[in-house]
């Protein structure tokens, strides 16, 4: 395999896959390039979510899709927002609005553990009777307020406590090699060199 579609149009993401993937040589192609629409992610887990997204990609182009599900699930809030990380604040999508919302429902918590999730699915084909399945996890807590310019999404507010930084103060290759991304394209890599 030499090329694959990303099934999602979230430009971080596209930058974090195409880096990783780099060193097997696959190009990573943004679903944008071939006017794929975002697929529903009507699932209450992350893999039923990623692999509806995988398939949904390569049902529109033809090509092998890789889906990521990923998200923030905070202890205190029973895994919330979960599958619904991107979405939290509601439509449109918005960063800033997710994390003030996050925030907000956060207030007067002691209990700030939480964890990012990462679900990736490969489908070879929209009917791949076997997608390949990879999950990472970065345990961390969130702060009181944001800190960093780095990343997208809630890693402003993500402490990575043996660190001292959040997930938006780490540079590209450390955050790589420690987020709950790296970790499951860390899996997917190693399934595919077999």
């Amino acid at each position: 395999m030499d090329k694959l579609v990303l099934a999602s149009n979230n430009a971080g993401k596209l930058k974090e896959f195409a880096r990783l993937l780099a060193p097997l040589g696959i190009e990573v192609l943004p679903q944008s390039a071939f006017n794929v629409s975002e697929a529903e992610e009507p699932h209450p887990s992350f893999v039923e979510n990623a692999i509806a997204k995988a398939r949904h990609c390569a049902r529109a182009t033809g090509l092998p899709a890789l889906a990521d599900d990923s998200g923030l699930c905070v202890e205190a809030l029973g895994g919330a927002p979960g599958v619904k990380s991107a979405r939290y604040a509601g439509e449109p999508k918005s960063d800033a609005r997710n994390n003030q919302k996050l925030l907000e429902t956060l207030a007067g918590q002691t209990n700030r553990r939480a964890h990012f999730t990462c679900v990736l699915a490969l489908v070879r084909h929209a009917e791949d009777p076997q997608p390949l399945i990879a999950e990472g996890e970065w345990q961390g807590e969130i702060l009181a307020a944001p800190r960093g310019a780095e990343g997208f999404g809630y890693d402003p507010l993500f402490l990575v406590p043996e660190l001292d930084l959040t997930a938006a103060e780490l540079g590209q290759e450390e955050k790589n090699a420690r987020s709950h991304r790296g970790q499951a394209v860390a899996k997917l890599l190693e399934c595919l060199r077999r």
